[in-house]
Parts: structure tokens; C-alpha cells; sequence
């Protein structure tokens, strides 16, 4: 349990939205980005950054506890961390950084396992609202023109949800009329899915107890399927009424560990992995059910950052970052789980990319730009731009990227 405390440390919020937002332009409205996937649609990262350094924008300073990664749509970008006692979801002009509005309430959340304070999921911006998920399991909607909160749900009271080793970290993902979470709550609310508009329960499905993974939405068997990794394993839910559609159990054998990053869907497979002696499966929807394509604990195993593809293959960062040895970044063939290559030692970071270059923002605040392809890795650049502490997922919309640790959110001029 002792390696645990570490992991949370590190551990981004895993928080996701769904593709029924849509894809709006160059904007970043939820965690891993447009398609939810770590892609950024337009053009950035294109050449190498100046000697003295990233031009900085604006800088906010002495934010609020928590590990939420920002989100931006419309020329705004919201900020969800705990101020004083408080959940705060601020509203900031993108331009220049200055508060628009904020809606906060109380907070009853106390950190476990020497894990940081403050709200772990990331917001998902969707038809004019802002959804969100404190640490303790409250949910609110709140209007993203003025603010106002629009409903309030907290799911500890209603479905009896645990806080689990480090909090609740399940960000909310929209699709049609429902906001889908893994709450982990009792009587078979392990899923739950609340009505956009009004918060009251759609339905509820599985016992399984919530991870610090988030769904994503993916077109299976010619239809749209939620896909989550709760702590018991993959799980493939319709999200009309949560009919259990496929499930496999996932997780490591000791109780001290979790299931961290986000599934990843690729046309007709579905990629989770895991750390702690787990590693990473691989199913394909075949017919009417789904296969086994390969799993292994040698090919990619992430303890908790997502995994990003392109054209057929994987890339992520391989082991744990609570123990020895250094994480490395890997290339992996997603249809046999064969390395292509390993750069040993590169570290625990949260990344995102945009064509073959990859940005990586290090837990030391460092910066890392390089080019990914199955051939190799290439570094072109680094910048030292935030303190140590930096566990939040970054966000780019349109030319600037967004970073926190646990003191600054800092905008930056992204060539």
C-alpha cells in the first residue's frame, strides 16, 4: 500500500469526454483532446522552440489544490481545483487569463494515502455546460456562459460511492442525453448515467468498483458503445440503457493497485493496460462478441498515463513510476504487442500529440517535444516551464498549450 501513496502523486486526472460533444475546430473541451485520443487537430509542434526558451502568454499563480487538467472551447479555458475548502470551476479568457466567472462549493473531501488535496477529474465542456467531478463525488452542471449551477448531484449520498484508495477521478463523459461515470456506488451503480439536463439517474449497471480510468465512446459492431476500464476490468456498456455488452476482468491480483489510464479504441479493437505486474490486452469485436488479439505484461504496461496511436501503432510509457526502473517511452505494434522500441529511462510523464511530434510534459515541469515514428525517437526540444509536481494531463487549443502543477496554470505560445 505504501507504493501507492507515490502513484497518486502522479496520478493525472484520468477524466474523459465523449466524441457527442464533437469535434469543435482546434479546441481541447475535455482530457486527451478533441477525439479523445491525446490528438490535436490542427497545426502545432512544427518546428523547434527557441534557445531562450517558450514564449509565455500569461501565467496564473497560487491556484487551488488538485490535479485536473484545464479544458478550453470558444476562446475560454476552465480551471476545476479547490480553493480554500471549496470546488472551484473558473472560468478564465484564454487570451490574457483573466476570470470570466467561477462557481464553487463546499468541499468534504480529505485525501487519502498522503495524496494530494483538491478534485482529480478533468471538466467535459458539451452543449453549452460545463460537467464536472470533485473528489468526493459530487457532480455539477453549471452553465458556460454565466456560471450558474444548473444541477448537483453527489453521488457518495446517492449511490453510496466510495472514495476508494485516492478519491473519485471518473471525468464525465457525454454522449446523447447521458452523463456516463464509474462511480464505483453500491446496489449495482458501479456505472451510472444521469440525465444531461437534470442529473436524475437514466440507469445504472455492474458492481464493479470505480477505477481512476475514464470511458470513451467507439462505434462497435455498428454501434456506439461506451467502453470502460473500472477496477474489475473492460467493460463495453450501450449508453441508451446500459445493456452490458462484453467484459473481461483486468486488474492486478494484489488489492493495492488500480487501473489508471483510458481505453483506447482503434477501429475494431480495444487496448487497456495496466501496471503492477498486469500489462496489456488487446480484444477486437469479431461477429456478434469479441476475441482475445494478444496480452502480455511485457510490451506496454502504463501505470497511469493513456496511450496514443497512429497508423497501427502504439505509444506510451512502460512500467511504474512509484518503483525502479525509470519508466521508458515505447512504440508497439497494436496488432501483435511486438516493441518496436524502448527509450529506456525517459520518465513519468502525460502526453499528447499532433502528426509524428510528441509533447510530454514531465512530472519535473520540464517540456519535451520529439518525433515519435516506428522507425525511432527523436528528441527536438525541452523548456523548463512549471515546478515539480506537474500530474495534469496538458491541454493545446488553437496555438497555445495550457499546463499546471500544483501552485501556476502557465499559457504558452505553442509553435
Amino acid at each position: 500500500m505504501l507504493l501507492l501513496k507515490r502513484f497518486f502523486s502522479h496520478l493525472s486526472t484520468l477524466g474523459f469526454f465523449a466524441l457527442g460533444v464533437g469535434l469543435q475546430g482546434a479546441d481541447w473541451p475535455q482530457y486527451l483532446g478533441p477525439g479523445r485520443d491525446a490528438v490535436y487537430p490542427g497545426e502545432a509542434l512544427t518546428r523547434a522552440w527557441p534557445s531562450d526558451g517558450l514564449k509565455v502568454l500569461w501565467r496564473k499563480r497560487d491556484i487551488g489544490a488538485g490535479m485536473s487538467g484545464v479544458v478550453a472551447a470558444k476562446g475560454r479555458v476552465v480551471l476545476f481545483h479547490e480553493l480554500n475548502r471549496y470546488d472551484t470551476i473558473d472560468c478564465l479568457d484564454a487570451k490574457s487569463g483573466k476570470s470570466i466567472w467561477k462557481n464553487s462549493y463546499a468541499s468534504s473531501f480529505v485525501p487519502g494515502y498522503g495524496s494530494a488535496a483538491g478534485p482529480r477529474a478533468t471538466p467535459a465542456i458539451a452543449g453549452g455546460r460545463v460537467y464536472t467531478m470533485g473528489g468526493q463525488g459530487v457532480v455539477v452542471c453549471t452553465d458556460f456562459a454565466t456560471g450558474k449551477t444548473v444541477w448537483k448531484v453527489d453521488t457518495q449520498k446517492v449511490y453510496r460511492a466510495s472514495d476508494g484508495f485516492f478519491g473519485m477521478a471518473c471525468s464525465p463523459l457525454v454522449e446523447g442525453n447521458a452523463v456516463l461515470l464509474n462511480i464505483g456506488g453500491e446496489a449495482g451503480a458501479g456505472i451510472v448515467a444521469l440525465d444531461k439536463n437534470t442529473g436524475k439517474l437514466l440507469w445504472k449497471t455492474l458492481d464493479d468498483e470505480a477505477s481512476y480510468s475514464s470511458p470513451v465512446m467507439a462505434t462497435l459492431h455498428g454501434k456506439r458503445r461506451a467502453v470502460f476500464f473500472t477496477r474489475t476490468g473492460l467493460a463495453v456498456v450501450d449508453p441508451a440503457n446500459g445493456e452490458l455488452g462484453f467484459q473481461s476482468r483486468w486488474r492486478a491480483r494484489t488489492h493495492a493497485s488500480v487501473n489508471a489510464a483510458a481505453p483506447l479504441v482503434v477501429g475494431d479493437r480495444i487496448f487497456v493496460t495496466s501496471s503492477y505486474n498486469t500489462g496489456a490486452l488487446v480484444v477486437q469485436s469479431v461477429g456478434g462478441g469479441f476475441k482475445t488479439v494478444w496480452s502480455n505484461d511485457s510490451s506496454l504496461s502504463s501505470q497511469y498515463a493513456s496511450v496514443m496511436h497512429r497508423d497501427g501503432f502504439l505509444y506510451g510509457t512502460h512500467g511504474r513510476a512509484d518503483v525502479p526502473p525509470i519508466p521508458a517511452l515505447r512504440c508497439v505494434e497494436l496488432a501483435t504487442g511486438k516493441v518496436r522500441w524502448s527509450e529506456d529511462d525517459f520518465g513519468d510523464c502525460l502526453m499528447l500529440r499532433c502528426g509524428d511530434r510528441l509533447l510530454a510534459l514531465m512530472e519535473s515541469g520540464e517540456l519535451v517535444l520529439g518525433r515519435a515514428t516506428p522507425a525511432g525517437w527523436r528528441e527536438i526540444s525541452r523548456a523548463q516551464v512549471l515546478g515539480s509536481g506537474a500530474r495534469s494531463q496538458p491541454a493545446l487549443a488553437n496555438g497555445r498549450l495550457f499546463v499546471r502543477d500544483r501552485n501556476q496554470l502557465v499559457c504558452l505560445d505553442m509553435p
